[in-house]
């Protein structure tokens, strides 16, 4: 018996589907991955051209300028000075005889200071009285014999000549005695001065001679013999420079501290102004008055003055850091609304050191940036960093 072999053809066919389908399926994930990645790098490159641009805008911080105006202040050394200084001299030569008072004492106008012994004035004066008494005796003579020959001459028993020479030598005799007189006197004003006195109320503050000393009359090329000083008030003399002179005027109040009272501080007023520029200094010499009725100031001693200058309340302020300095002269750089550098040149009217007040070139409303990188220039991109203050300048 024959046994009959199937035929399977099915297989065969069902094999050659599967492999077709299983490489679509792979050439669809193939091209899935090969088009994820493309448009990941294409993605990706984007990011970075993005993030190139970006960085390459420089960022800024910008402010607003400060129009309230600016308290500032000057300070300026000094020297303080008796406000009534007298250097006393002797007038007569001689000893020192005595003398009453010593540094640091305080003395009344008038008060004898020191006495003079002075032998040769004593005897010019002698002199100049045996002198005057000599004077006038003559002359009483010469007015005698003139009445006399007036009176011959009246009765023509002498000639006229006769008694006008006796007239005449009567007013010789008169001029004589009038020279006598003013030598006299003149003698006894020096002697006077014997007595050395203090011209006003005030302290001592220089003593240069002492007992049997050796006195020089008008010696003032040397040194005095007494400085009499009136520390009630002083005088405190400045040089102000010459931009800040016309915020300085008379009546002006200053504070005034001086090294040997630390964080203490006393007032002052300008009393008066030179009203001229040194030409050597570029200064204005200017006196300020301070009241030492406490006595604690002493003359001579440095001191510094702060003085207030006023406010300019029409100016513009910006900090230091915004100036930008070239050839082109000094520009501020602000913002624009397309976020574009503009570059403005300025003129500064005060300098305060941190702050300037700016002369011309700024708007109010102008958004200027704060230390601005190197290199700007106008039309040029920025990045306004977000959350940076934009409000008055720091003072």
């Amino acid at each position: 018996m024959q046994t009959e072999q199937p035929s399977s053809p099915t297989p065969t066919r069902v094999s050659r589907r599967g492999l077709t389908i299983s490489a679509v399926v792979g050439l669809l994930a193939v091209a899935l991955v090969v088009g994820n990645g493309i448009t990941s790098r294409s993605a990706s490159n984007a990011r970075l051209k993005e993030t190139t641009d970006t960085q390459a805008v420089p960022p800024v911080s910008v402010i607003t300028a400060d129009s309230g105006g600016n308290k500032s202040s000057l300070d300026l050394p000094g020297r303080l000075e008796a406000h009534a200084r007298a250097p006393i001299y002797a007038r007569v030569s001689g000893f020192l005889k005595a003398y009453h008072v010593d540094i640091g004492d305080q003395v009344k106008a008038g008060q004898l200071l020191a006495e003079i012994e002075a032998p040769d004035l004593d005897q010019q004066l002698l002199q100049a009285k045996a002198a005057m008494a000599s004077a006038q005796a003559a002359e009483t003579l010469a007015e005698i014999t003139a009445k006399r020959w007036a009176t011959l001459g009246g009765s023509n028993a002498v000639s006229r000549q006769t008694v006008d020479e006796k007239q005449g030598d009567l007013t010789v005799k008169q001029a004589l005695s009038r020279a006598a007189q003013a030598t006299l006197d003149r003698l006894v004003v020096l002697s006077d001065f014997k007595r050395i006195t203090a011209p006003f109320d005030g302290v001592v503050t220089v003593r240069n001679t002492d007992l049997g000393a050796l006195i020089n009359a008008d010696s003032s090329a040397g040194l005095a013999l007494f400085v009499i000083s009136d520390v009630k008030k002083l005088r405190l003399n400045i040089g102000v420079p010459q931009n800040y002179a016309p915020a300085v005027p008379i009546n002006t109040k200053v504070e005034i501290a001086v090294p040997e009272y630390p964080g203490k501080s006393y007032s002052g007023l300008v009393e008066a102004s030179a009203r001229s520029v040194d030409a050597a200094s570029g200064t204005t010499r200017m006196q300020v008055v301070v009241d030492n009725a406490a006595g604690q100031l002493m003359p001579g001693a440095f001191a510094n003055v702060r003085i207030e200058l006023p406010k300019n309340m029409l100016a513009l302020s910006i900090p230091a850091g915004a100036l930008i300095f070239g050839r082109d002269g000094l520009r501020v750089a602000t913002v624009d609304a397309n976020s574009k550098v503009v570059l403005k040149p300025i003129t500064i009217a005060r300098d305060l050191g941190q702050v300037v007040e700016i002369g011309t070139g700024l708007a109010p409303d102008d958004r200027i940036i704060d230390s601005p990188p190197d290199g700007l220039s106008n039309g040029d991109p920025v990045r306004v960093v977000k959350g940076t203050p934009s409000g008055p300048a720091k003072r």
